[in-house]
């Protein structure tokens, strides 16, 4: 399956909106099981990490059951992130295709978050590399590489802020 551009920017738009929303079951199956999220840390040179099993990562998961933790966490009021519930929402702008094969498409885009928590608004923003699984009946996310530009943060950060 190939996707356009306008597929592609539907599918991004669709998994920012099931996070959103909170219909995290939903948000679960963007991705595929082997899936990889990684957000790198900055070092002390100002160099994002390059290895998460031997530098420190801001989130690792490699595969989709660390994500299914979280989302357990979540759902269950076990996640200090999420308590007091955080009202967020992201915006995904500067779409753009870095590569293509017949099984697969890699974007990169810039994004923002607005979260409200604690009585206060607070905005995260960087970028993000997908390679989304385009070989099967509907796409699935492959890898999810994100750069926090602001990364001095106050309180913890979780996935829905990414």
């Amino acid at each position: 399956m190939s996707l356009s551009i306008e597929a592609i920017a539907a599918f991004l738009y669709a998994e920012a909106r099931a996070q959103s929303e909170k219909r995290w079951a939903d948000w679960l199956d963007f991705y595929a099981e082997d899936a990889v999220f990684h957000m790198p840390s900055w070092d002390d040179d100002d160099r994002l990490t390059t290895d998460p099993k031997t530098e420190v990562s801001l989130m690792y998961y490699p595969n989709r059951n660390g994500l299914e933790d979280r989302v357990f966490r979540i759902e269950t009021e076990r996640s200090s992130a999420t308590i007091p519930d955080t009202r967020f929402n992201r915006a995904i702008t500067n779409i753009e295709v870095l590569s293509r094969s017949e099984r697969a498409v890699e974007v990169c885009f810039f994004w923002t978050t607005h979260a409200f928590r604690y009585s206060a608004v607070d905005v995260y923003f960087g970028t993000a590399t997908y390679t989304i699984d385009v070989s099967g009946p509907k796409p699935k996310i492959k890898k999810k590489y994100v750069v926090l530009k602001n990364d001095y943060v106050h309180h913890v950060l979780d996935v829905y802020y990414i």
